[in-house]
């Protein structure tokens, strides 16, 4: 039975776990370790760090499971160290530095006043914008928060299609993704339908970044187009919509007007799959109820439940259908269909 006092005290010094992460890959001493062993004084002298500091930073990590040390205070990487470097096929790099940069650490200390008070995200309570808008004014943090899309996309893209494996695309030829970043989604999608083509619909700033996108490098760019635009003035036409981690970040009001668009421009009978953290019921411990908050800090959005996603889709016009979940559970596509 797990100790309540040590439970509390573990959630209480989290941050001090994450931040020493952190440390780690702004450093770079992920990107410099590999499966040899390396002494710490050689990491300080090629990254330029205090020796003694340098030490007792990957002593942290190696504590985390991050690194493994030999007596001789040599460290190596282990199979989680591994996923934390750049060139890893599945990093996490980024995500590590986007939760855990300033920005998204500033953003936190507004929750209390949110929760007290409701309005403003905690990104235009600190920052005076919306983190779409600073992330395309804010050189650095955009390229963090790009990096930080595409570490998520090959896993999420996984749970996606593990969650769709007994869907019938058959009927269909043309799916849209609306705001589909760089393609990955869709693009693993084709590769698996071979009779649908697909649009990634995005904001210019997105489609521009040319050697971010998938189409050519999964072997798709026949079938797949970049399209750029405005998903809240209108969208493409299609019969299949997809939807990752959108609606998520807006208020009830804005994703109405973004479905309403989609029903609009959508062919009769298409489908929207909303991919998404659908929150469960009461009392079932579930990552949606922490990114929630998050949500809340960062956005000004919310992670909802089956329910409330099919009052969105009711108020757009669209009709809910039924979710659709990976074995793990951890992420649902809610579908809807146009009436």
């Amino acid at each position: 039975m797990n100790d309540p006092h040590q439970s509390v005290m573990d959630i209480v010094f989290g941050r001090w776990r994450s931040q020493i992460l952190y440390a780690g890959i702004k450093l770079g001493i992920f990107d410099t370790l590999g499966v040899v062993p390396k002494r710490a004084d050689e990491v300080a002298s090629e990254l330029n760090l205090n020796r003694p500091h340098a030490y007792r930073l990957l002593r942290a990590l190696a504590s985390l499971g991050l690194l493994s040390e030999d007596a001789d205070r040599s460290f190596s990487l282990t199979p989680s160290g591994e996923s934390l470097r750049a060139d890893h096929p599945q990093t996490l790099r980024g995500i590590v530095l986007l939760e855990e940069g300033p920005e998204h650490y500033a953003v936190w200390k507004h929750l209390c006043a949110i929760v007290r008070e409701g309005g403003a995200d905690g990104f235009v309570r600190e920052f005076g914008r919306q983190i779409f808008v600073y992330a395309v004014g804010a050189a650095g943090y955009g390229a963090v928060f790009g990096e930080a899309m595409s570490s998520l996309s090959g896993g999420e893209t996984a749970l996606v299609l593990e969650a769709l494996a007994a869907y019938d695309f058959s009927g269909f030829s043309h799916v849209c993704d609306v705001g589909g970043g760089h393609g990955h989604l869709l693009c693993t999608l084709l590769a698996t339908h071979p009779h649908l083509r697909g649009t990634v619909y995005e904001l210019p700033s997105v489609i521009e970044q040319r050697d971010m996108l998938w189409a050519e490098k999964m072997g798709v760019a026949n079938r797949c187009e970049y399209v750029a635009g405005d998903m809240f003035t209108e969208v493409p036409g299609a019969d299949v919509y997809l939807l990752k981690h959108i609606l998520h970040d807006w208020n009830d009001a804005d994703c109405v007007r973004l479905l309403s668009n989609i029903h609009k421009a959508a062919a009769p009978k298409a489908r929207v799959l909303v991919a998404e953290y659908v929150v469960p019921g009461p009392d079932t411990p579930h990552f949606a109820k922490l990114f929630d908050i998050h949500m809340m800090c960062a956005t000004g959005g919310r992670e909802r439940t089956e329910e409330e996603y099919a009052d969105l889709f009711e108020r757009a016009g669209l009709t809910y259908r039924g979710t659709w979940y990976p074995a793990s559970r951890l992420m649902g596509i809610v579908e809807a269909t146009k009436a």
